[in-house]
């Protein structure tokens, strides 16, 4: 049996693949594999040449069955054998996915690197984001949307918070105040009690000042018709003087009372409260009611002598003639007058003549 030659069939070289396992193991770079690969190749190849050359045509007489056709068979399996080497002695990349180990770890170490390149540019974009929109960048800040009905409502509470302040500041405007004043030439002259309202003008306390002066024949020792000489006297001929502070006409009380307005030596202009009464007596003006109830007067007012500002100084508020001040407005007291300036601060002010001496009195 040992003469027996070998099966023409049983493989006596390993395969590429199993050559290309054995000789490939440990290595990590593509260039070694691929130059190995070659090598391993080359000799596959130059083993089958030499097994084809030393092939020599089996020994008829050793076959069970003659057969002429045997030769052809043996040149077609030679020819096949031929295909395979030459089929197996490539160099194209298209056998890379055979690579085994080294191809799965260079797809890793790609995978890596397209990894930490994704990540390089997030964080540069985070960056960006964090300088463009500040420390705090990264903590989403999203502005509550208001819906249709929460701007709706917002807007009524507005004209709800508008008209309680319309409300309350004519209430304040309706007001009754009371303010005592002297007539002033030189000397005061009593000149009595006017009542007006917070919302009223200057002008129409002088007018109402100009009608006591009538009544009272203010003047009356200088002139022979004291009250045709007051008939003859309009608004504008008349200055309204609180302390030093000449009050123009277009100013309303409720200006002062509101901003609270300090005159010369830290004193208010006009001391009246700036809320409204809890019930406006004005609002009820029946005449019966008004007769039966003690504290009204005639007309259904409420008493004057009860009102705010009944019980003040007099001669803090000069009612004067523009005339006569023109022409005495170098002599003291007028000489300190000065028209009132709402951006001028009035509290620490000296009071000074004509010439910028402080009078003594002064604080």
């Amino acid at each position: 049996m040992s003469d027996q030659p070998t099966s023409r069939f049983t493989p006596q070289n390993k395969t590429t693949n199993e050559r290309l396992s054995t000789n490939t193991v440990g290595l990590v770079h593509l260039s070694d594999f691929r130059k190995r690969r070659a090598e391993v190749l080359e000799q596959q190849e130059r083993e089958a040449r030499e097994s084809l050359t030393n092939t020599s045509t089996p020994d008829r007489s050793l076959t069970a069955t003659p057969n002429n056709a045997s030769d052809n068979s043996e040149v077609d399996r030679q020819k096949k054998k031929k295909k395979r080497a030459k089929a197996l002695v490539s160099f194209g990349e298209d056998e890379d996915e055979d690579v085994g180990p080294v191809i799965i770890k260079t797809s890793k170490a790609k995978n890596e690197a397209s990894k930490d390149a994704d990540g390089a540019t997030a964080e540069a974009k985070g960056q960006k984001t964090a300088k463009k929109f500040g420390a705090n960048a990264s903590v989403a800040v999203v502005p509550r949307a208001l819906t249709t009905a929460a701007l709706r409502r917002e807007a009524a509470e507005r004209e709800a918070l508008r008209k309680e302040f319309l409300l309350l500041q004519a209430a304040v405007k309706a007001t009754e105040i009371a303010i005592p004043f002297v007539f002033y030439d030189g000397t005061n002259i009593p000149g009595g009690v006017v009542r007006v309202k917070k919302g009223d003008f200057i002008w129409v306390f002088l007018d109402k000042s100009r009608k006591v002066g009538a009544e009272l024949e203010i003047g009356g020792d200088k002139s022979a018709n004291a009250r045709r000489d007051w008939a003859r006297v309009g608004v504008d001929d008349l200055m309204l003087v609180r302390g030093s502070i000449i009050i123009p006409h277009h100013y309303e009380f409720y200006f002062f009372v509101m901003n609270k307005t300090v005159g010369p030596e830290n004193k208010l202009l006009f001391n009246y409260s700036a809320e409204a009464p809890l019930a406006n007596p004005a609002s009820r003006p029946a005449l019966a009611e008004g007769l039966s109830r003690p504290g009204k007067d005639v007309k259904g007012r409420q008493d004057i002598s009860s009102l705010e500002g009944f019980s003040d100084d007099p001669t803090f508020t000069k009612v004067v003639d523009r005339r006569w001040y023109q022409r005495n407005k170098h002599i003291y007291p007028a000489s300190v007058w000065q028209e009132f300036d709402p951006e001028k601060n009035y509290q620490n002010e000296i009071l000074r003549d004509t010439g910028g001496n402080a009078f003594f009195f002064s604080k």
